[in-house]
C-alpha cells in the first residue's frame, strides 16, 4: 500500500514523445493460458540452430520459479484496439528510434513492436488500409495500440475523428538502417524478430531531483534495476524512471499485475 501511494504521488505525468495523458493497464491471463508470445517462442521452428539447439536469445529462463520466454514477432501476427495519430506539435522531434519525426512521412509509434517493423494498419470502421513501418514507442493510453503519422492516420480516416478501432498486421522487418519501406526487401527478409529487452516505466517527472530521489528508491527493486530516461514532451523536458531486468513482455506484464506501481507500463526496445 505504501508503494501504490508513493507512486501515485510521483507519478505525474506519462513521459515519452508520443505520449497522451492516461496509462495502459495489462491483464494478466489464468495460470493455465500462456501468453501468445510464449507460444509463439515455444512452436517456432525458425529460432532453432542447425544442431537443434535454441539460439540464446531464445532459450527460457525461470525467475522466482516461473519460466518465461522471450517474446517472438512474426510476419502475420495481428493485434487489435484503437488507434491515435500525432502531428504538428512532434514534427522534427526525436522519435525513440533517433530519427527525427516526419509527420508526412508512413510511421508510427507502438509501445514494444521491435523498430523498424512493417505493419498493415486496416480502420474496421470503414476498412481502409495504410501501411507503416514503427519507428518510435507509445500510445500509452488505454486500449490504443498504435500512434500513426498525421499522413498515416489522414489515409484511413483517423485523422479526421482523432482515433479509431484498427488491426494490426506484421508484414516484415526493415534493415535497422533503414527509414523508408521496401515490400521486396521485406519479403527477402526475416520472417520474425526477438525482442529481449523490456522496461517498466514507474514515473515521469519535470525535475530532475524527482527522478534522481525514484530511481535511488527503487535501485534495486524484486531484483530489477531503476534507470532514468532524458526524453522530451510538448517542448518540455521529462525524466522517466524505468526499470530494467525484464527478458520478456509476460515478465513485464506479471510483475505490472503485482499492482507495485500505479499506471506503469512495459516499453520494449
Amino acid at each position: 500500500m505504501l508503494i501504490k501511494t508513493l507512486a501515485i504521488t510521483l507519478i505525474l505525468i506519462f513521459g515519452g514523445c508520443t505520449t497522451r495523458y492516461g496509462s495502459y493497464s495489462y491483464h494478466s491471463p489464468k495460470p493455465s493460458q500462456k501468453y501468445p508470445s510464449e507460444q509463439l517462442a515455444m512452436n517456432s521452428s525458425n529460432v532453432y540452430k542447425a544442431n537443434g539447439e535454441l539460439h540464446a536469445t531464445m532459450r527460457p529462463y525461470t525467475v522466482f520459479g516461473k519460466e518465461y520466454c522471450p517474446t517472438v514477432v512474426r510476419v502475420g501476427d495481428t493485434f487489435s484496439g484503437r488507434a491515435s495519430w500525432y502531428g504538428n506539435d512532434f514534427h522534427g522531434k526525436s522519435t525513440s528510434s533517433g530519427e527525427g519525426y516526419d509527420m508526412y512521412a508512413m510511421t508510427a509509434a507502438h509501445k514494444t513492436l521491435p523498430m523498424n517493423t512493417v505493419v498493415r494498419v486496416t480502420n474496421t470502421d470503414n476498412n481502409s488500409q495504410t501501411i507503416v513501418r514503427i519507428n518510435d514507442r507509445g500510445p500509452f493510453v488505454e486500449s490504443r495500440i498504435i500512434d500513426l503519422s498525421y499522413a498515416a492516420a489522414q489515409q484511413i480516416g483517423v485523422a479526421q475523428k482523432g482515433t479509431a478501432n484498427v488491426t494490426l498486421e506484421v508484414l516484415g522487418f526493415e534493415p535497422s538502417s533503414s527509414r523508408s519501406i521496401n515490400m521486396q526487401t521485406i519479403a527477402k527478409g526475416p520472417q520474425e524478430s526477438v525482442m529481449n529487452n523490456f522496461y517498466v516505466q514507474i514515473g515521469s517527472f519535470e525535475r530532475f531531483a524527482g527522478a534522481s530521489y525514484t530511481k535511488q528508491k527503487y535501485a534495486s527493486f524484486h531484483s530489477y534495476s531503476a534507470i532514468i530516461k532524458d526524453t522530451e514532451y510538448n517542448n518540455k523536458r521529462l525524466f522517466r524512471v524505468w526499470l530494467s531486468g525484464f527478458k520478456s513482455e509476460a515478465e513485464a506484464r506479471d510483475f505490472i499485475s503485482q499492482g507495485y506501481f500505479k499506471g506503469s507500463f512495459i516499453i520494449g526496445e
